[in-house]
């Protein structure tokens, strides 16, 4: 086998490109145990050092009787962890339920309701309007009046970062 060379326009499997390669090895290790590293901070831990940081992420299952206490719930673990989201707010955890009709994101204050307006077209005086028409975001509860969408009153209030108040819950330090 001695006098066969190998011919790639691949640097990286050439000889010359061993060094590099061996380069990219260790930069992907070291974003690896940082990664680990990372998700390894409990939500505590990162929510006291970020403080306000409005990405909702999964719970992980450390926080699971936490969050049953918080909720008044025996919810189990695998579903918890399916289900259950937090963020962070002033150094603190809050967490979040989702739900069919229990939507964690961002909440949606518009006063203008375009799924509202497709509904009304086809029931003019429908005394309500269902989520699924004006998403399950909005803070109102919606009816028709001569097809055009009208807000019948205000559900859920607003915190200050924009979600829904009521469904989220302040995880105590």
């Amino acid at each position: 086998m001695a006098g066969i060379v190998i011919r790639s326009r691949n640097r990286l499997c050439s000889p010359e490109g061993a060094g590099l390669t061996r380069f990219y090895v260790l930069v992907l290790a070291a974003l690896a145990a940082c990664s680990a590293a990372a998700h390894a901070e409990t939500p505590a831990a990162f929510c006291a050092g970020v403080g306000t940081d409005d990405t909702v992420r999964p719970i992980p299952a450390a926080l699971v009787p936490a969050v049953n206490a918080a909720f008044r719930t025996a919810i189990p673990s695998d579903v918890a962890t399916r289900t259950m989201v937090f963020r962070c707010a002033d150094h603190q955890v809050l967490v979040c339920d989702v739900g069919a009709n229990l939507p964690c994101e961002k909440a949606d204050a518009s006063r203008v309701s375009v799924g509202g307006r497709r509904w009304c077209e086809g029931h003019p005086d429908a005394s309500f309007i269902p989520a699924y028409a004006t998403g399950h975001a909005t803070i109102f509860d919606w009816r028709c009046d001569d097809g055009a969408p009208v807000i019948a009153k205000q559900r859920f209030k607003v915190d200050q970062r924009g979600f829904i108040a009521e469904l989220w819950r302040r995880l105590p330090p």
